[in-house]
């Protein structure tokens, strides 16, 4: 049986407006979160809201709930109670037609699936959920069910037995959370009390305010981390925060009585509390588009509308005798920190991987089985398909939420975010073409051309003789001025 490293969690916040979260084992970072009060999240939300209008082509509503764009609304996310008539479906139809069973204005509550996306709106369900610290608490769906993540047999027979023994209301439905393993059935049950009064207490909130408005908030990231995120593994927390220190330690109270010391406050002035454990620089090549590996190998990552696709580069793969054998090395140590980058990234939807060319079957079987045991160590949910003819693996993973480098970049202004620039040469001919267009107009007795810096320099260094030979053409001066900008 393989020893379980220490892992430990840090929690560095920005009083007012941001809180980092991260996961390391052993030093190394397997997880990282962020959150920008100006860009708080709202998935996990509820809202109640009217629709606005339904498309009878797509089968969904657009919901009114308060948000910059409405919100997406399929049929398939319409709890029955909201249907105002009652509409056969034909044959071969799982759902009745939207148009006949909902209507404008009408008011629905909704929870947040997906945060809203470029020009999309958020992907909205009227079937809630309130994930507590032990288990979820469905609203809509009453069954009772155990994560997939727990694979030990007898204790998924004890929490679906002690969860049976709960009495529900009709409509409620609980499904036992990773973190519920070992925890007794008392503390089970003074989770679902907690929910159970939290349901309560948003459905008496929802009664009494006008649509579109919010009637539940989920929780910031740090409390977050610590109800998601928490478990046995989890040997220490780190906190710089005072306030969320307090907040982290209660909570951990009540989920650990035995365990006083979990939670440290960081008080250290001279160096953050990343510097502090040496993961700044790990925390920063997150950003990367390369990612190394420890025998010296690359990882490059390219995310296209599509899918992102990941290649791997080694440059110690030399000579016919040996390549297969380092070839196999190379891939598996690639699975391993591919699993890692996709978590760190949380990078979703599909992703391609084209591995080194392997030959032998056999090696390409190993490879797909160290992907598959590395992603199960992902909260996510994943899907691995095996390595084609042509060395491409094809996965599919879920987005938990809004990356880290979704929300902490935009596209350059330089490039427009295509990751490329028109060079000096072309863009010092464009600015000729121009010039010379002004020079050839009539009157005047010279010609101003703005432009940047970096091409002023290009013109005055690389293109001096064809300037001084359209000034004696047309017998008039050029002028290249620097555009500078100021801030307002």
């Amino acid at each position: 049986m393989t020893k379980k490293k220490r892992q430990k969690m840090f929690i560095s916040v920005l009083p007012g407006e941001q809180v980092e979260v991260v996961i390391a084992e052993e030093g190394k970072v397997n997880e990282y979160y962020v959150e920008m009060v100006h860009q708080a999240k709202t998935k996990g939300n509820i809202y109640k809201g009217y629709i606005h209008n339904i498309d009878n082509g797509l089968q969904a509503a657009f919901i009114n709930y308060g948000a910059e764009r409405n919100g997406f609304l399929q049929i398939d996310e319409v709890h029955p109670e909201y249907y105002v008539n009652d509409a056969a479906t034909k044959k071969g139809q799982r759902f009745p037609l939207m148009q006949k069973v909902l209507k404008p204005g009408q008011e629905v509550l909704v929870q947040v699936v997906k945060e809203p996306t470029g020009k999309k709106g958020a992907f909205l369900t009227s079937y809630l959920s309130l994930p507590g610290r032990s288990f979820v608490y469905t609203v809509g769906r009453s069954q009772i069910g155990v994560s997939r993540k727990i694979e030990d047999e007898k204790e998924r027979g004890r929490l679906k037995a002690a969860l049976e023994g709960f009495e529900t209301t009709e409509g409620v439905g609980l499904i036992a959370r990773t973190a519920a393993i070992g925890q007794s059935k008392a503390a089970l049950e003074r989770d679902y009390k907690y929910l159970n009064r939290l349901w309560t207490d948003i459905r008496s909130n929802a009664q009494k305010v006008k649509a579109p408005a919010i009637v539940y908030k989920e929780l910031g990231l740090a409390a977050r981390a610590v109800r998601d995120y928490l478990t046995l593994d989890i040997t220490e927390i780190w906190v710089d925060d005072k306030e969320t220190y307090e907040q982290v330690h209660q909570f951990v109270k009540l989920a650990f009585p035995r365990k006083n010391n979990l939670v440290r406050l960081h008080e250290d002035s001279d160096l953050s509390l990343l510097e502090r454990f040496n993961l700044t620089k790990q925390v920063q090549e997150i950003y990367s588009r390369e990612a190394s590996m420890p025998s010296g190998g690359r990882l490059v990552f390219d995310a296209t509308e599509a899918l992102t696709a990941v290649d791997i580069n080694s440059g110690k793969i030399g000579g016919e005798k040996n390549f297969q054998k380092m070839a196999l090395k190379t891939n598996v140590e690639a699975a391993r920190e591919i699993a890692r980058q996709l978590r760190l990234r949380d990078i979703g939807g599909q992703v391609v991987i084209d591995f080194i060319e392997m030959k032998n079957p056999k090696d390409c079987r190993e490879v797909e089985k160290v992907m598959r045991a590395e992603m199960k160590n992902d909260r996510a949910r994943t899907d691995v398909s095996r390595i084609s003819s042509f060395g491409l693996m094809e996965l599919v993973r879920q987005r938990l939420g809004s990356s880290a480098i979704a929300i902490s970049t935009e596209p350059c202004p330089c490039c427009k975010g295509t990751g490329i620039r028109r060079n000096m040469e072309w863009q010092a001919l464009q600015a000729l073409k121009e010039i010379h267009r002004d020079l050839r107009k009539p009157g005047g007795e010279e010609v101003e051309f703005d432009c940047e810096e970096e091409l002023a320099i290009y013109l005055l260094n690389n293109k001096r003789g064809i300037l001084a030979d359209l000034e004696k053409r047309y017998n008039k001066s050029i002028h290249i001025d620097i555009e500078y900008e100021y801030d307002e």
